[in-house]
């Protein structure tokens, strides 16, 4: 996890100077078009000088600061990604395609998952990414958007399936980072870097829900009694070491009668019994 984490934080331009070794070969041989490219390219460089200075709004395009373009000569690879502003092209031997270099997010459908504890749940999500290599993203994939896509389902899928519920419901940051760790080792050669992934919502078939949720108000009933029971002990303590003060003094437990019966005449109006203390009782018999 480690190692992954450290792969995960490498710059963009290490990455992408990484990448780069795999088409270098390729762009080298892009600057040999033969004969007949040599001519195709002057041929149009005469159309352009024949139809100046209308041609020059065929060959001057414009990309958005966000956006880089991608020029084929003949079908090969013409350097690098060009932008933002103005660029030139050749009518008629140059095709060039726009890269957007934005965040795109996308959500990732609902997955049908068996857990490693046989149980099958459904979990979507949402990725974050975005393009850091224009080139790569056009000549080394089809469809960017629709590869990483495919990625993300398979990854969730795969990367759920060794894990129990519980873990899942309860390290679901952690998983999420695992999933980015993955994705983006395995579409940076792509030029695509993944920036964040969340798991969206974890839907439980309703069967397991309803044991879940009587599972949980089992142990709320059995804290509910454990805390009662802890309360009666307490009291009974307390109750305990009262009757023992008071039987030291008797005096004490008078006048706990009569804060009683003082509680009493003001809650309503009845007959109350006052009985003698048995203390004077003692005495005059004495006499």
């Amino acid at each position: 996890m480690a190692e992954r984490t450290r792969d995960k934080v490498r710059t963009d331009t290490d990455v992408f100077t990484d990448v780069n070794e795999d088409f270098q070969s390729d762009e080298g041989r892009s600057k040999s078009s033969g004969f007949c490219g040599v001519f195709l390219t002057a041929l149009s460089f005469l159309l352009i000088l024949v139809t100046f200075p209308v041609s020059i709004w065929g060959c001057m395009k414009i990309v958005k600061e966000y956006e880089r373009a991608v020029i084929f000569r003949l079908g090969r690879l013409l350097g690098g990604a060009k932008g933002p502003g103005i660029f030139w092209i050749l009518p008629c031997v140059d095709t060039f395609r726009k890269v957007d270099l934005r965040t795109v997010s996308f959500n990732i459908p609902p997955q049908e998952v068996l857990t490693k504890d046989s149980v099958t749940i459904l979990v979507d999500g949402v990725v974050y990414y975005r393009v850091f290599n224009p080139t790569m993203s056009i000549i080394k994939v089809e469809d960017a958007n629709l590869a990483t896509q495919m990625l993300a389902q398979t990854t969730l899928r795969n990367m759920l399936g060794t894990k129990s519920l519980a873990d899942i419901l309860r390290d679901r940051e952690e998983m999420a980072e695992q999933m980015e760790v993955v994705l983006y080792s395995a579409s940076k050669n792509w030029g695509i870097k993944v920036e964040r992934v969340e798991l969206k919502d974890v839907k439980l078939p309703t069967t397991l829900q309803r044991a879940m949720a009587a599972e949980a108000e089992a142990t709320r009933e059995a804290r509910a009694k454990v805390i009662a029971a802890e309360g009666e002990m307490k009291a009974s303590c307390a109750l305990k070491e009262a009757a023992s003060i008071m039987s030291e003094s008797p005096a004490a437990l008078q006048l706990r009668y009569l804060q009683t019966l003082s509680e009493i005449a003001t809650e309503r109006n009845s007959t109350v019994v006052f009985p003698i203390p048995m203390d004077i009782i003692s005495s005059f018999i004495r006499k």
